[in-house]
């Protein structure tokens, strides 16, 4: 069983990163910025909710060592396991970079050039990743698990929108997107900047969930971890 959810997140995170990096080659092709911005949004918002739906089951679809941490820190998944996703993701997230650079005739590794550095873009990760843990377990715990992959999904859409930094969220995705010179690049100086704010901003959703969502037993985060597997993951509440 431990296999098969490593193996879900690492391919969740990979095709996750085909459609960042996939999605923001196409729509940097033509147009205004603003509308390559929406267009990419709306696609990785898309592709997002639809792998959490289909690895969801599995592994609970993390895609995100932020995400995977803070789970662990509520006791929802043991620390090797965490441990364990959290390579996984890395993994798939290089891998789907590498796959996205080739499919469209790029070099399948090519430091990134993008220069994402500033205290606006730094602010923007840390609200970025705050807002994404917030909806995952505050819908979780609000008994609306169902509801996960479409208020993720959207708020990660919106978040590329209404951010700065066009909401990276995940170091998985910000270590990965370093192997692109293409439109969703970050160059290596912007990256250690963007890792901290995330891990600040994961910090800081961990408190607030904590105060604002009181756990119940009823409330388990299936979609995070799915019922049947919690005995293996040694989670209890």
């Amino acid at each position: 069983m431990t296999a098969r959810r490593l193996a879900a997140e690492f391919i969740g995170t990979a095709l996750l990163l085909l459609a960042i990096v996939g999605s923001g080659v196409s729509a940097s092709a033509d147009g205004p910025a603003s509308a390559q911005l929406f267009q990419h949004a709306t696609v990785v918002g898309a592709a997002l909710a639809t792998l959490i739906v289909t690895f969801g089951s599995v592994s609970g679809a993390h895609f995100n060592p932020a995400v995977s941490i803070v789970d662990s820190m509520f006791g929802g998944l043991a620390r090797r396991l965490a441990a364990g996703y959290v390579a996984a993701q890395v993994g798939g997230a290089v891998t789907g970079v590498v796959l996205a650079n080739a499919l469209f005739a790029l070099p399948p590794v090519a430091i990134a050039t993008t220069d994402r550095t500033g205290t606006a873009l730094i602010a923007s990760e840390m609200i970025a990743t705050y807002g994404l843990l917030l909806v995952i377990f505050g819908v979780v715990r609000s008994g609306r698990a169902a509801a996960v992959p479409a208020a993720v999904g959207s708020w990660i859409a919106a978040a590329i929108y209404f951010t700065s930094s066009a909401s990276f969220a995940n170091p998985a995705v910000t270590i990965a997107r370093l192997l692109t010179d293409s439109y969703t690049g970050i160059a290596p100086p912007a990256v250690p900047g963007f890792i901290g704010a995330q891990v600040i901003g994961a910090a800081t959703a961990w408190l607030t969930i904590r105060w604002l969502f009181a756990p119940a037993p009823e409330l388990a985060d299936d979609i995070l971890v799915p019922r049947h597997d919690r005995a293996e993951t040694g989670a209890s509440r």
